[in-house]
């Protein structure tokens, strides 16, 4: 498991990609109103651009990095927001 030192969604994920870990191991949970439990997950490998505001899937979908409430990579917890 990789020592991720940043606090922030993007910088999460900017980390685990240019420190050649493999962004396929990780798991995005985000709030998306009207799915089951207003929630989806999204595997790493689904993700096309870490923008500055939001990260777009290759279907084209754009997620705003506030709608996130989970990272995970390889099954562990590098990211939950506070106040869910």
């Amino acid at each position: 498991m990789p020592n991720i030192t940043s606090k922030h969604p993007r910088n999460i994920l900017n980390e685990i990609k240019w420190r050649g870990l493999n962004i396929s191991k990780c798991e995005v949970f985000y709030i998306h109103r009207g799915a089951p439990n207003d929630m989806k997950v999204v595997r790493g490998d689904e993700i096309k651009e870490i923008a500055p505001s939001f990260f777009s899937l290759r279907s084209g979908t754009m997620i705003p990095y506030h709608r996130i409430f989970r990272i995970t990579y390889v099954g562990k917890v590098v990211y939950e927001k506070i106040n869910r």
